[in-house]
């Protein structure tokens, strides 16, 4: 395996200097962990929020790499499936510290947000009637509007024109129509099979792209590995009739398909263990909307849900593995592109497929707004004006998430009360 090329920024022929962006020096791991947890303890706000707290710490603050190398990262991650956060943090820490440097940013800037999550998973299971409360339904009702402020901004950025809009509603159609995750990956397939023969799109120019000291021969392993499992998971879990296996082939295939953010992967998951009657859909959107008033990534929304399911999972045993089913694409994936980056963003057929995947996202998104999300939280004027409300708080006023969330579930009690 290749070693990442080391400078001195401060060198006159830094590649700092011309835009190449190669590491300023080597770091340690201890160094990468607590950078990541104090960004996990501290990042609210979502994506798009992570992804510039990371350029204000790493680029600006620390200067571990410059805004050229950044920026290039960040278009990657949002290339691949998975959370892109997530997956631009564990390219940090590879950079910085090698293979314990890319573990160590994941665990620093994931486990807070999973652990509160697994202690709000506990509250619900020990006391069942928490699940019923105002407050508890304050959550589900601020997921409405969370889930509707993504599909308003991944509209109006994935589906600029009328082909891509189109594919969206065709996507929404086939989804609704088919209510489990079939219907879901069959609109993502579609999507891209549109975009790759029908979309034009102008062709991307060259760069020059860093070095993460991950061979090709590495990149190819770990790709491989990604589609094995990815193939190979379900058919074992049905093979063995292994309920255990089946839950988490369904997390690492959320994991491993979902495009356009960490909203996504609500319905993924939500076809994947409510229609089992593993989680039920007021336990799923309490949770969801818990997760909106934690930092990090949304994905960590999994360790929730492994908290809650039933034996053999539940407790912190389930929801640490089932976060590490949802995490794994995203590993494989991040760390096996980097060295084919270039030939990657070259393909203008790949650039036109991933248009019209993410067009289909945003489908798959609207119909998971109407089902489960509206259906589950909605029930009243009362529950309608509060979405309202809530949306236009994060919309409009901007407010930050956890505020909104909070808000909600006060009004929730009040309402109840």
């Amino acid at each position: 395996m290749k070693q990442p090329h080391r400078i001195d920024s401060e060198s006159p022929a830094s590649p700092l200097a011309d835009g190449v962006g190669a590491i300023r020096s080597r770091g340690t791991v201890l160094e990468v962990l607590l950078a990541f947890l104090k960004l996990g303890l501290t990042s609210f706000g979502g994506p798009v929020a992570h992804l510039g707290y990371f350029r204000a710490e790493f680029v600006e603050r620390r200067g571990w790499l410059d805004d050229k190398s950044y920026s290039d990262l960040v278009a990657l991650c949002q290339f691949l499936p998975g959370p892109a956060s997530s997956q631009v943090g564990i390219a940090l820490g590879l950079g910085r510290a090698g293979w314990g440097g890319a573990m160590a940013a994941w665990v620093g800037f994931t486990l807070p947000s999973a652990m509160a999550l697994i202690l709000f998973a506990a509250g619900v299971t020990q006391w069942a009637a928490l699940s019923h409360s105002g407050a508890v339904h304050g959550l589900k009702v601020v997921a409405v509007a969370v889930v509707a402020q993504a599909v308003w901004g991944m509209a109006r950025s994935l589906c600029p024109d009328r082909l891509r809009a189109g594919v969206a509603v065709v996507a929404a159609l086939l989804v609704l129509a088919v209510p489990a995750a079939v219907g879901q990956i069959g609109a993502i397939i579609v999507g891209g099979v549109v975009g790759r023969w029908v979309l034009t799109l102008g062709h991307l120019p060259p760069a020059q792209h860093r070095d993460y000291g991950v061979s090709k021969v590495t990149g190819a392993i770990l790709l491989g590995l990604f589609i094995v499992l990815l193939a190979v998971l379900p058919m074992v879990a049905a093979a063995v009739h292994s309920p255990a296996l089946s839950v988490l082939a369904k997390f690492y295939q959320a994991g491993a398909l979902v495009f356009g953010g960490g909203h996504v992967v609500l319905p993924l998951l939500q076809a994947g263990v409510v229609p089992s009657g593993l989680v039920s859909n007021d336990v799923l959107l309490a949770g969801y909307g818990a997760a909106q008033a934690v930092p990090g990534p949304l994905f960590t929304f999994a360790a929730y849900l492994g908290a809650v399911m039933p034996s053999p999972f539940g407790g912190w045993i389930g929801g640490l593995a089932l976060l590490l089913a949802i995490f794994i694409p995203a590993f494989l994936l991040v760390v096996g592109a980097l060295p084919y980056w270039e030939s990657l963003r070259q393909r203008d057929g790949v650039q036109r497929a991933m248009a019209g995947v993410n067009a289909a996202v945003v489908g798959v998104l609207v119909a998971a707004l109407y089902d489960p999300v509206w259906t589950s939280a909605i029930h009243s004027r009362a529950d309608f004006g509060l979405a309202l409300a809530a949306f236009g708080l994060l919309v409009y006023a901007r407010l930050s998430p956890v505020l909104v969330v909070l808000l909600s579930a006060v009004a929730g009690l009040m309402f109840a009360a």
